[in-house]
């Protein structure tokens, strides 16, 4: 299969005056194209960090991180800025939309910064709020939507780049138990069409989901688990 990322010899330190902290300890893996990655761990545990890593949102301390072939580990900000619009769909607990624009426009937002002309972006924006079952909600604001609807909503902002990624925080931290199961399945249906997805979480019954389970603890991989497929041995 083929590699989306490759992460080598992580290291992330904090300096606290006289006082080195280690969020991340030398941490290595790969995760292929298609594949459905959790990561998970406690508080403290360094998985923040580390998605705000695969996020390019921080830089490593040392060490090497490949995105879809391009080293982003050297990378300074606009390249970084740059690779997080291109290449890396978010979905966050908070849902992150603006408050007084429509849903259509929330999921547009991305292409205005791409670019992208404005029939083509309305267009680009429809078909994915079609694609998270809001072609009926497409003109109401965040506050005119349910808790289910906005993280809809925002999977339809991470899915509109055409992304290589789509990292999702804790995605269902703000939703009751059967609108996080909803969303969940939307998730893994996407994974279904292609979409590689990363979901960062502290509770099992989430991190369930996925088909492979990274476990971070005191910045270190604890444990790495991939489900064999129906068929497999």
């Amino acid at each position: 299969m083929e590699s989306l990322i490759k992460i080598e010899n992580i290291v992330k330190r904090y300096d606290m005056g006289a006082e080195e902290l280690y969020a991340l300890k030398n941490v290595s893996f790969e995760i292929n194209k298609n594949e459905y990655v959790a990561i998970m761990g406690p508080s403290g545990s360094g998985k923040s960090t580390l998605m705000n890593i695969i996020g390019c949102l921080d830089t490593p301390t040392s060490g090497t991180y490949i995105l879809n072939g391009k080293d982003v580990s050297e990378m300074d900000d606009n390249e970084l800025a740059h690779i997080r619009n291109k290449e890396i769909g978010f979905v966050f607990q908070t849902f992150n939309l603006l408050a007084r624009s429509n849903a259509l426009h929330n999921v547009e937002l991305p292409l205005v910064y791409a670019g992208i002309s404005k029939n083509e972006r309305i267009k680009i924006a429809e078909d994915a709020l079609a694609s998270v079952g809001l072609e009926d909600r497409m003109k109401h604001k965040p506050n005119e939507l349910s808790g289910g609807q906005r993280q809809r909503v925002a999977i339809a902002r991470a899915l509109v780049n055409n992304p290589s990624l789509i990292l999702a925080d804790e995605p269902t931290g703000n939703l009751d138990t059967k609108t996080g199961e909803e969303i969940m399945a939307l998730l893994a249906d996407l994974n279904s069409k292609g979409n590689t997805i990363i979901i960062v979480t502290h509770e099992k019954d989430i991190a369930k989901h996925a088909r492979r389970i990274i476990k971070i603890r005191d910045g270190l991989i604890a444990d790495d688990t991939t489900k064999p497929l129906k068929g497999e041995i």
